[in-house]
């Protein structure tokens, strides 16, 4: 590594951090305005709010910006230089263009890597007192409120309930339906399901149990003990599952997707949208940085303004197609893993043509 290489991955670190830091400073500045009348009404403490909510958000926003803030402060350095004609007596000293790319994917590597350990295992422990927080002091209290709810609690075995009680973990009118070759041969009913938590099972009261055969059916009714019993269904599933994606780590995101898949459930799309994500990120960050080296390496007539609207516009049609894919893959009307990476695929596409088009 030359000292050009360790100039340039300086600059490019620095540059980034304090770009992440006065924009992450803004938006906390924001998010405290907006939420300050919650916090006067609810009255949290002062280290609720700054040390559970404030110091967790921060890591959020900070990693949530990163391929844009790599992209806007690779522009902005890289222009200041080329209108300083620094890159001119890089490339004038014999250096190639494609070399003078190495520092840039040493440095957004670097970030990348950052950004996949903090995204994977690390921010989802910080999001879960900030989401608890937000859930306590800024957002309305949850009550599950749905009615007769269905639900496949494993293959070919099916849940059903009237209402659930989050207070007492108790499901009402509680139904459970096993099926093979279309005919339902096994039924469970109870008047009310409890979990117990030291257990890990479900306690069932006033129970019975209906194995239908071929030419006479098993009844087996309701003793004076509730019957404790091992379901694929827990309290988790009837709380409020808003952002619930992003406190889980990469294989919590895993297991959680293979229980929604084994139950038949809907909803995967979310979970599978954030999985793919975490992985989707840090490739966003070396793809937009080398972006950004392409369109401010040439020197401006007109200074590093032009340039900088440039990265900002190209800046803002990456949040574009992010949102419009996420909202269809959400949607169910596009593969979620193709909608994460489809804005990683085209401004690739994009970054090699321009590459071999745009002048240096």
């Amino acid at each position: 590594m030359t000292k050009i290489d360790r100039y340039l991955i300086k600059r490019f670190l620095t540059t980034y951090v304090f770009a992440v830091f006065i924009i992450v400073m803004v938006i906390l500045v924001i998010d405290f305005v907006e939420k300050n009348d919650n916090f006067l009404e609810t009255k949290p403490s002062n280290k609720a709010i700054f040390v559970d909510y404030y110091m967790n958000l921060a890591p959020y926003w900070a990693n949530y910006i990163s391929p844009l803030m790599i992209f806007i402060s690779t522009v902005f350095f890289t222009a200041k230089m080329a209108s300083h004609t620094e890159i001119i007596a890089i490339l004038g000293s014999g250096t190639s263009f494609r070399r003078l790319m190495l520092p840039y994917f040493i440095g957004s590597g670097i970030v990348a890597v950052y950004s996949f350990i903090m995204v994977g295992w690390l921010l989802p422990k910080a999001n879960i007192p900030r989401i608890e927080f937000q859930n306590k002091y800024v957002e309305s209290d949850f009550y599950f409120s749905g009615r007769d709810i269905h639900m496949a609690v494993q293959k070919n075995v099916y849940a059903y309930l009237s209402s659930y009680d989050n207070a007492s973990n108790t499901a009402y009118d509680f139904t459970l339906e096993k099926i093979e070759k279309n005919r339902l041969v096994e039924k469970l009913t109870a008047r009310r399901a409890t979990y117990d938590d030291s257990l890990k099972k479900w306690k069932l009261y006033d129970y019975q149990i209906r194995k239908l055969g071929i030419m006479k059916d098993q009844m087996t009714y309701a003793s004076t003990v509730p019957l404790d019993t091992s379901i694929n269904m827990f309290p988790s599933d009837f709380t409020n599952s808003k952002n619930r994606q992003e406190t889980m780590t990469i294989p919590e995101l895993q297991n959680y997707i293979n229980l929604i898949n084994s139950r038949g459930a809907e909803g995967v799309e979310v979970y599978k949208i954030e999985y793919y994500q975490r992985f989707a990120t840090p490739f966003a960050v070396v793809i937009l940085s080398i972006m950004g080296l392409i369109v401010s390496a040439r020197k401006a007539r007109g200074g590093v303004g032009l340039q900088i609207a440039i990265g900002f516009v190209l800046a803002f049609l990456y949040i574009i197609f992010y949102i419009l894919s996420k909202g269809i893959a959400e949607a169910g009307s596009m593969n979620p893993i193709l909608a994460v990476w489809l804005p990683n695929i085209v401004f690739t596409v994009v970054s090699t043509v321009m590459y071999f088009t745009v002048p240096r």
